[in-house]
């Protein structure tokens, strides 16, 4: 009897909370789902590429050495200023002194045997001149062979004067060779900068570059008066960009500031290209984007990281709706909702925009009298958190803006009410 009790009472129970339940629902179904709004204004739009690289010096110089020594003398450190032609470090010179001197040694005796062989020459000469005399005089005196014998004789030794004088001059251009790798020993700034890399010190020996090797880089001076920002920019989102666009670049080194810049040079070709991409997994495909940094009094150095917002288009004073409230539905359950005789009708341009065969429509649900009304629009730039409104609305219309997910299941003619937005407990939702 009592355990009969006991499962009556449980009924009784169950009952009580299915009708409670139910009740529930019946009324939040008749006050409608709770969604946020925002009445549609005019505002100031501006659509923006975002994109990360690094800082440059416009001008940068490497400085390799051109001959192999050990470093004598060390003049600069690293973070120096330097002035165009000032002596920035020394090698050792004494076998390049060396070579200098067997090439003037091997200049003298060239032009000594250039000399030597003039002299030849000369004393041929007179030797043919007395020869022709003696003959013009008396024929029976000279032989007609001891003639060709003193002119063949006149003609080797032209020959051989011009054979030294070639002597001479490999000689002197052995000299010069000498003296230029001696001169390399030397190493003076190109140009005027900051030295942002140095790679020896003293008592190090620097080498040159070979086919296997590319040699010692010893330090490298950048112009820093003039900086850069290298992005690299998706494929998607280059075309967009234009020679002279503005740009608002963070560096992360002073988070605290906002330096302005302006797009200077765009990529022709991918940073790498798929012919070169190893693999069967194919890379993004990005676009080195060059933007020079407006005259700042911070103290920029080179390979800085850096993030760039690039204005590509901007709209003053335009209708705008909240990116959170575009949404899209299929034209059929459109045309098959009970209220689609009050949902908004699609223009000519809207059809066009959705393409031959495309059942999607891009809208939002306009909020009247406690109910929503499905609405095409038609969406020009994109804000950071609003879309350019083209035609579907008209400023004063108050439009679904939110939770998302709510956006997603709303449908034609559905009751709503709305929330009062709390801006400190926004759910930061996006489309």
């Amino acid at each position: 009897m009592e355990t009969r009790t006991k499962v009556a009472i449980g009924v009784v129970v169950v009952a009580v909370l299915g009708l409670a339940a139910f009740l529930s629902v019946r009324r939040n179904s008749d006050r409608g789902v709770e969604v946020r709004a925002e009445v549609i204004e005019r505002r100031d739009l501006v659509e923006i590429i975002t994109a990360s690289g690094n800082i440059r010096a416009r001008r940068t110089v490497d400085i390799s050495s051109d001959v192999s020594a050990r470093v004598a003398e060390l003049l600069v450190d690293e973070g120096d200023d330097v002035v165009a032609g000032q002596t920035l470090l020394r090698l050792e010179p004494d076998q390049y002194q060396a070579a200098v001197s067997r090439a003037e040694a091997s200049l003298a005796q060239s032009e000594a045997q250039q000399a030597q062989q003039r002299a030849n020459l000369v004393q041929a000469q007179r030797d043919l001149d007395r020869l022709v005399q003696l003959r013009s005089r008396d024929s029976l005196l000279v032989s007609r062979q001891q003639l060709d014998d003193a002119q063949t004789r006149v003609e080797v030794q032209s020959a051989l004067l011009e054979a030294a004088s070639f002597g001479v001059s490999q000689a002197r251009a052995g000299l010069d060779e000498s003296q230029d790798r001696l001169s390399r020993t030397i190493f003076t700034a190109p140009m005027s900068g900051k030295v942002t890399r140095l790679n020896v010190e003293e008592g190090e020996t620097v080498i040159i570059g070979t086919m296997n090797n590319p040699g010692s880089l010893v330090l490298t001076i950048s112009d820093l008066s003039v900086i850069e920002v290298v992005l690299q920019v998706d494929e998607t989102e280059v075309s967009e960009i234009s020679i002279g666009d503005s740009a608002s670049i963070r560096i992360d080194a002073f988070p605290d500031r906002q330096f302005a810049g302006t797009v200077t040079e765009i990529g022709n070709s991918a940073i790498n290209p798929p012919s070169q991409q190893q693999g069967n997994q194919q890379a993004a495909i990005d676009f080195e984007v060059v933007l020079t940094l407006a005259a700042s009094d911070a103290p920029l150095r080179p390979d800085l990281s850096a993030t760039a917002d690039i204005v590509i288009e901007s709209r003053a004073d335009v209708l705008a709706v909240p990116i959170i409230a575009l949404t899209v539905r299929d034209a059929r359950d459109l045309e098959e909702s009970e209220d689609d005789e009050a949902a908004a009708p699609e223009t000519p341009a809207d059809d066009e925009a959705a393409g031959p065969g495309a059942t999607d429509i891009e809208g939002v649900f306009v909020v009247s009298d406690g109910t929503v009304t499905f609405t095409a629009v038609e969406i020009g730039i994109a804000g950071t958190e609003h879309f350019e409104v083209l035609s579907g609305l008209a400023a004063g219309d108050s439009v679904v803006a939110g939770p998302y997910q709510r956006i997603r299941q709303l449908r034609n003619g559905d009751r709503i009410r709305v929330e009062e937005r709390d801006t400190s407990d926004d759910d930061g939702e996006e489309r």
